[in-house]
């Protein structure tokens, strides 16, 4: 869910357990600085079966490059330029309309 909505998001890059995996899974041990052909093709293989049509630009940015560990944290949303007030604000009426099916709760932390 949060996946296709980091789609429509142009200005941010993500994180989450199955990426990961799909990085850690890789033969020689990959990470997403494996180099930009590695990580488009990686995004493509996570995000072709969500039918969400990203291009190959976009694959080659979507996936979280900086190294970040999820840690405590199930996803991660990260932005590529300092947030507007507005964009968080966005962001997180983005986030409700997308959790609300699930009746779940969630919590956002947010680094500098």
């Amino acid at each position: 869910m949060l996946e296709k909505l980091a789609i429509d998001v142009p200005s941010v890059c993500i994180m989450n357990p199955l990426i990961q995996q799909l990085y850690s899974d890789d033969l020689g041990g990959g990470s997403p600085e494996s180099g930009p052909t590695t990580s488009a093709a990686k995004a493509m293989e996570y995000f072709v079966p969500l039918k969400r049509d990203i291009g190959p630009e976009r694959c080659g940015k979507i996936i979280s490059k900086s190294g970040e560990k999820l840690g405590d944290y199930d996803f991660f949303f990260e932005w590529f330029k300092t947030p507007s007030v507005d964009e968080l604000n966005n962001m997180i009426k983005m986030i409700d309309k997308a959790l609300a099916p699930l009746g779940c709760k969630y919590t956002i932390t947010s680094k500098r």
